[in-house]
């Protein structure tokens, strides 16, 4: 979306911006759904590839939300040089950012100025340069690349008296980073990725392209990401999430918490999680560890713990839950709580809660990774990850029930029974009903979940419910077609108790075999799902592939590589790996060549052009 038609919809949705009422009114009446990542391409891969959403809603102002997701926008295509490569473009980021203003019925993606390829074509090599962006911008001016994994929240903005809503609202948004440079000397930070929050006080700015509205005091000081984590030469860190304490009545009104996995050293040996907390929006950061460092040496998973998600009641307790793996196929793992009850100067112990079936059961040696939808799929290691939310009664709290629901996707069951489930606790986390399944099993496209996320109305008398799933079951092959769609769905609180969860809407099927890693080794769609909620309606976004088109020349060549690795035990590349080629540096002298990656620009046009789509949903019992 260019410049003129963005200002168009910002003018329209602009009227609405004081006035919440009408604001969500008009949103949630639309009741389909719509291309959350509007700036992207139809075509060629790899900008034309998204993933992995976050969300988030203005609790003072609901009318207003914000996604993130992975997004190549400004990525060399893969015509770019090698046309049988698809490379990730040294320093150019991922970190798409998108606004609605009239609660998701219509979104924008702003352009603004940083390092780019989104203009590299044909067989030359690409040359990145300063430019046009649709990504986060002031990473590349202060040295770093933005590596998505995105997470999202509002809170309030502080002022000469401290954190008041009347203040306006603050946007936090956390994802990974690493050096642009490979020089030590000139690298912002140690080790290979840290967190990184950019901030805005101004939206409406921000989503019509102004670059500057992403500083925070004077430039260019303080329009520099802020790093979170506490960087050291061997952390890897990964899969953060964000959260503000959004309820004026809470004793840590304005706190903002980061969460994250800090993978060190040998990976799988060491990997605790970590929670950095802001008390001054987001200036300065501390960091503590609130769990033990040891992984489970015998998981197949190659980790102990991740997936975390953070939230605070409306008393400005914090609770972290993440997913502790275990051995087996399924392996029985559990999903563990931390809390904080001193506005994160210190945290409990873990504590287990309750078991979680991972979806592990079937690993595509090509990539050692966990999939779900057949040979060459895409990954699913995060799927029995928890994703909580807390009806704390934001903005003010004052109708809070501080309800706890969370939502997950399990394999106990076994292959072709992957289950979306949820379990909710009115008692603070202390005891916990589980319910589901709750995908639907019924007729020829009986549902497997992928990944699951819930939101609650802020007052506690709503639940909402987004996944992912696929509508076919596992393929043993890359020909047969394959099928998978985005839900959303809905279920009344009533005195305590959780009603059943009805559909309300059904995303357009799409065949995951037209998404793609950008080693072409496999599908890729990414670890999360997204929800969020307010009194009056739900909206959420998910991975979408209605518009992507298979290859048959990348079908191949994704059975060819699960046949070379299934032979030999050498895997062609991890997710997201930019070479794609075999590591055979300890492979056996005799071990056969790799298969040879195909020629992408022979594919459709399409191939790869995976998608965010979103939509906004009237409560269906007011």
């Amino acid at each position: 979306m260019r410049r003129h038609s963005l200002l168009l919809v910002l003018a329209c949705a602009v009227v609405a911006i004081g006035t919440t009422a009408l604001a969500t009114s008009a949103g949630a009446q639309s009741g389909g759904d719509t291309l959350v990542s509007i700036g992207s391409p139809p075509g060629p891969m790899s900008p034309d590839k998204q993933n992995e959403p976050a969300l988030a809603v203005d609790a003072h102002a609901t009318n207003v939300l914000v996604a993130g997701a992975n997004d190549e926008i400004d990525i060399e295509p893969c015509s770019a040089g090698d046309p049988t490569t698809c490379p990730f473009t040294q320093g150019v980021g991922v970190s798409g950012v998108y606004f609605s203003l009239d609660s998701g019925d219509h979104w924008v993606q702003p352009d603004y100025t940083g390092w780019t390829a989104r203009d590299c074509f044909g067989p030359e090599d690409c040359i990145p340069h300063g430019g046009e962006i649709g990504t986060l911008p002031w990473y590349f001016e202060n040295g770093l690349v933005s590596d998505g994994d995105p997470a999202v929240a509002f809170g309030p903005r502080p002022g000469p008296n401290g954190f008041h809503w009347a203040n306006g609202s603050r946007l936090y948004y956390a994802n990974l980073t690493s050096n642009f440079s490979a020089n030590r000397s000139d690298q912002a930070f140690k080790g290979f990725e840290a967190i990184a929050v950019s901030r805005t006080d101004d939206v409406e700015a921000a989503a019509a392209g102004d670059k500057n509205a992403w500083c925070i005091g004077a430039r260019p000081k303080g329009c520099a990401p802020v790093i979170v984590s506490k960087q050291n030469a061997a952390l890897f860190a990964d899969k953060e999430q964000i959260w503000a304490d959004n309820v004026e009545n809470s004793r840590y009104f304005g706190h903002v918490y980061v969460c994250y996995a800090g993978f060190r050293g040998v990976p799988g040996a060491s990997q605790p999680l970590f929670v950095s907390t802001s008390t001054d929006g987001g200036e300065t950061w501390a960091q503590q560890q609130v769990t033990p460092a040891a992984s489970n040496a015998s998981s197949p998973h190659g980790f102990g713990r991740s997936g975390c998600s953070i939230r605070t009641d409306s008393h400005g307790v914090v609770y972290v839950f993440a997913n502790q793996f275990a051995a087996g196929t399924p392996g029985a793992g559990a999903h563990i709580l931390v809390q904080s009850f001193d506005g994160g100067r210190t945290w409990t112990h873990p504590r287990a809660l309750f078991t979680a079936y991972d979806t592990c059961n079937f690993i595509e040696l090509s990539i050692g990774r966990c999939v779900e939808d057949g040979i060459g799929g895409a990954r699913n290691d995060l799927a029995s990850a928890p994703s909580v939310d807390i009806a704390n009664g934001a903005p003010f709290g004052l109708d809070a029930t501080d309800a706890i629901l969370d939502s997950w996707v399990d394999g106990r069951d076994g292959l072709n029974n992957e289950h979306v489930m949820a379990a909710f606790s009115m008692d603070h986390g202390l005891t916990w009903t589980t319910v589901g399944p709750l995908e639907d099993r019924t007729g020829a496209a009986s549902e497997r979940g992928y990944y699951a996320a819930p939101a609650l109305s802020p007052n506690g008398t709503d639940a909402w419910l987004v996944y992912n799933a696929f509508t076919t079951p596992f393929r043993n092959n890359t020909t047969d077609p394959r099928g998978l769609i985005g839900a959303v769905k809905h279920a009344d609180i009533t005195n305590g108790t959780l009603g059943a969860f009805g559909s309300v809407h059904k995303g357009a099927t799409g065949d995951p075999r037209g998404s793609s890693q950008n080693n072409l080794v496999a599908e890729f769609l990414g670890d999360y799902v997204y929800a969020v909620a307010t009194r009056t309606f739900g909206a959420a976004v998910w991975n979408d592939v209605r518009n992507a088109a298979p290859c048959d020349a990348v079908n191949a060549y994704r059975q060819a590589a699960h046949d070379y690795s299934t032979a030999t035990g050498i895997p062609l590349g991890g997710p997201e790996e930019p070479r794609g080629e075999a590591d055979t540096k300890d492979a056996p002298k005799s071990a056969p060549p790799p298969p040879s990656q195909p020629d992408v620009t022979t594919c459709p046009d399409t191939f790869g052009n995976s998608d965010i789509y979103g939509g906004s949903y009237a409560d269906p019992t007011p």
